[in-house]
């Protein structure tokens, strides 16, 4: 009989929002260098080779603003400063006037520059809220009626240049806005696509952690009715080993019957001494190899008829740890798994660096069919007809909540390797020794 495990907290993998955020920013950002550099462009090439009477100056100092306010500080700012979707809609307004006092200035609607105003208005209307995308394309069709009425006009002498430099312009920004927002818009799409998979992940991380829960509360449950049955059960035994007209393979027996009772006993007492206590309270550190040499001691008395290769790999002591009981349990199921698949071969290999601390369970059973090894650990299914399936999801969720991460794998030669990789960063009570 094995230790009841104690449930994790259900608490979901966190979503990388602030990730998200930050990929928002770097996408605004590009998107203002492309915008900057289209318009120095744009206003260079008309004024050096058609000779188009452009002030230079007034548009440089816009364009340098422009550059001075997508400084990545600035943005943090600003980003600090307000919510993460009016930070996003106070920059994007910025490049709508600076668009704006451009277009003054390059010929009003007549300009081709005045095409731009279209990504801004299509990456809002993806990025922002309703009503801040609304006002945003209400600004610019102001902004776009406002200079085709008062703008700097400008006269090139040969109407024919003109027009064809104009068809020049204006194709040449539809390309440039075509990219512009084919990018964005595909950027964004991943980002969505991975939060909705984390978002799913946590909600599977959540629903299997009730499960455990609630497992737990039985588990307890059940501990506590044992009491009554075990310390009888004790008793008889008891008395059954101290009768002499026993025979020597009998009282063997017997003898391995009490000290399983004794076993049970000692279980559903540590479990009671452990519960409602906290990490601190009921942990205490040891060396990594002490650890695993307790934790397979305990075991053996479980089940005495195996006998396990064990291998202790690092420098000795190991680094101090502290696992509480749950990542004990998980481990002794993942035993108890090895020793059900192939009782007489049994491996127990650990080890660890600076890093992490590494426990391997090898058997030789008949290893993982293709047909679960998916679903291993997230649903209850087994690799043996009479196994529930339910000690490795509890191995599972017990090494995550520690931080860990648990692996299975088809051995060569038939067998199954579950490795447990723990990151000291979590368990870890000092310094770790390296190999």
């Amino acid at each position: 009989m094995a230790d009841p495990a104690a449930a994790p907290s259900p608490t979901a993998a966190p979503v990388p929002v602030a990730k998200d955020v930050a990929s928002g920013a770097r996408r605004l950002m590009a998107m203002r260098w492309i915008a900057i550099a289209i318009q120095l462009a744009f206003v260079l090439v008309a004024s050096v080779f058609f000779d188009a009477p452009i002030s230079l100056t007034p548009v440089l100092a816009i364009c340098a603003l422009q550059a001075l306010l997508n400084l990545p500080s600035l943005w943090r700012w600003v980003a600090a400063a307000a919510s993460e979707r009016v930070a996003a809609f106070s920059q994007m307004l910025i490049d709508v006037l600076a668009l704006t006092g451009i277009a003054y200035f390059a010929g009003g609607a007549s300009s081709p520059l005045i095409s731009l105003y279209l990504p801004l208005i299509a990456v809002a209307a993806t990025i922002l809220p309703p009503r801040l995308a609304s006002l945003l394309a209400a600004i610019s069709i102001g902004c776009y009626s406002l200079v085709s009425l008062v703008h700097v006009p400008t006269h090139v002498h040969d109407p024919a240049e003109a027009f064809r430099s104009h068809l020049i312009g204006m194709w040449v920004i539809f390309v440039c806005s075509a990219l512009t927002i084919s990018w964005f818009v595909v950027r964004l799409n991943a980002t969505i696509r991975n939060r909705d998979a984390a978002l799913a992940a946590a909600r599977e991380t959540a629903l299997r952690n009730e499960r455990v829960v609630a497992l737990g509360n039985l588990a307890a449950g059940a501990a506590h009715e044992l009491g009554t049955p075990l310390a009888t059960m004790a008793v008889v035994v008891g008395e059954l080993a101290a009768d002499p007209s026993l025979s020597p393979q009998v009282k063997s027996d017997v003898d391995l019957a009490l000290a399983q009772v004794r076993e049970c006993k000692r279980i559903i007492t540590r479990l009671a001494a452990r519960a409602g206590s906290s990490r601190a309270e009921a942990v205490q550190p040891v060396s990594a190899d002490a650890w695993i040499e307790q934790l397979v001691e305990r075991w053996r008395r479980q089940r005495p008829q195996v006998v396990p290769d064990v291998r202790i790999e690092g420098a000795i002591p190991g680094p101090r740890i502290a696992a509480d009981v749950t990542l004990e349990q998980a481990l002794l199921n993942l035993f108890n798994n090895a020793a059900d698949a192939s009782p007489g071969q049994v491996g127990i290999h650990a080890g660890w660096d600076s890093q992490h601390v590494q426990v391997d369970v090898l058997d030789r059973g008949k290893g993982i069919s293709p047909e679960i090894s998916g679903r291993l650990g997230l649903d209850l299914v087994s690799t043996r007809d009479e196994g529930s399936g339910m000690g490795v999801v509890l191995a599972l969720s017990a090494v995550e909540q520690s931080g860990g991460t648990l692996s299975f794998t088809n051995r060569a030669g038939g067998g199954t390797l579950a490795q447990v990789l723990l990151p000291l960063t979590s368990i870890g009570a000092n310094a770790a020794h390296g190999f």
